[in-house]
């Protein structure tokens, strides 16, 4: 969809009118204005953290260098192909049996 000049939908009306400076200097965060209205526990409630949250699981960035035969197969597999080779190297990690 391409929203050019000539789309009604982009120019300002009566119900839309176009931002002044005074409207952008007036301007306040919306969790404030929701909290005046709202009250605080609500605008907590809708406050989210910056980013996706954090796994519980985490991986490791890590370079391995595997043979390209061997990276080939992996790939004809499907995109998948790195959880696989995951859990191939899980199955065969060494255990710590004392």
């Amino acid at each position: 969809m391409n929203v050019g000049k000539d789309d009604p939908s982009s120019r300002p009306d009566e119900e839309n009118p176009e931002w002044t400076a005074e409207d952008m200097r007036r301007a306040r965060p919306g969790l404030e204005v929701i909290a005046e209205v709202f009250g605080s526990e609500t605008a907590e409630e809708l406050r989210r953290g910056r980013g996706r949250p954090p796994k519980q699981d985490k991986k490791v960035l890590t370079t391995l260098r595997v043979d390209p035969d061997v990276l080939a197969a992996y790939q004809k597999q499907g995109k998948d192909w790195r959880l696989r080779m995951n859990q191939v190297l899980r199955e065969h990690m060494p255990r710590n049996e004392t």
